[in-house]
């Protein structure tokens, strides 16, 4: 029992997945002759056949015209049989409902012209995913959208598998797309679980893990994968952009106040190291009130002339 991996369920197959089967083809130009010449006989039979019998060549005119038309049938279904490949493209071959094998070998060739053959195309591929409008992990909306980069690797699975390869791409990686989304915030302040915004790289990589798997069954290959759109959705834009100048406003303030802070400290101790000035503790504290503020200050602050002194 086989089983493929659909969406979060485990299904139960009767028969094992198909495995792509090369087969080479025979040469299609000496098959191109063979047919050419049948042809050629073929049509001379039955337009001359009928006056060579007439002149005692010991055959019946029925008999020669039979023998062209038997000539001009195998050389048109000979000729039936030539299959020219492109680079970059596969023909899959099949015969009475069954799958025979796959030609990739680019050229002219020649197969059984009993057989179906059908096109597939091994190039590399893009899909973007239309915007999708979800709810992260924090339930806020966003609008995303992705592209993926993928190749038909196992051409059998790619057409008996799945209806339509190329829209069972599309589909899953919408739906792997809309997953990733609803897992994970779209930021976060602080310390933090990984965000969309701030852990891209992270987020593509498992973003492309999850594609994979779920187009596996279809004989696709995927390359890599790219968040191409991320925002928050315009009824929460303006709010939600509030709220990141005022985190990045908190921001900004801890890391001028964790400067200051530095610098107080290092202004005292190079006071007391050169022995510049001795302060006790309420000289200290009005000097390091009077620092804070000059450092901290968002505007230029005016120097204040004291004639008295700090007791008086």
């Amino acid at each position: 029992m086989a089983k493929v991996r659909a969406d979060e369920v485990t299904i139960d197959r009767p028969d094992p997945l198909l495995t792509e089967r090369l087969i080479e083809g025979a040469a299609g130009l000496p098959a191109f002759g063979v047919s050419l010449a049948l042809i050629l006989a073929g049509a001379g039979l039955l337009v001359w056949g009928p006056e060579l019998a007439t002149q005692g060549q010991g055959l019946t005119s029925v008999v020669v015209i039979a023998v062209g038309v038997i000539l001009l049938l195998l050389g048109i279904v000979a000729t039936s049989g030539l299959t020219p490949v492109s680079p970059g493209e596969a023909r899959v071959v099949q015969l009475f409902g069954g799958y025979s094998g796959t030609v990739r070998r680019s050229g002219l060739l020649w197969v059984n012209p009993l057989a179906k053959r059908r096109k597939v195309s091994t190039r590399i591929r893009n899909h973007e995913t239309a915007l999708a409008k979800v709810n992260d992990a924090d339930g806020n909306p966003i609008e995303i959208a992705a592209v993926v980069v993928w190749q038909v690797q196992d051409t059998a699975r790619a057409l008996y598998e799945v209806d339509d390869f190329v829209a069972f791409v599309g589909f899953q990686t919408e739906t792997a797309v809309r997953l990733i989304a609803t897992t994970y915030p779209y930021d976060t302040h602080g310390d933090g679980p990984p965000s969309l915004r701030d852990n891209a790289e992270g987020i593509t990589t498992e973003l492309s893990a999850e594609i994979a798997a779920r187009v596996a069954p279809a004989g696709v290959k995927v390359m890599e994968s790219r968040i191409t759109r991320l925002a928050y959705a315009p009824e929460i834009a303006q709010a939600m952009l509030r709220r990141q100048q005022a985190g990045a406003v908190v921001v900004a303030r801890k890391r001028i106040v964790e400067g200051a802070v530095g610098m107080v400290q290092l202004a005292l101790e190079r006071l007391e190291e050169q022995d510049i000035v001795e302060l006790d503790d309420e000289r200290k504290a009005a000097m390091v009130s009077n620092l804070l503020v000059v450092l901290c200050s968002e505007q230029g602050t005016q120097p204040v002339v004291n004639t008295g002194s700090l007791y008086h």
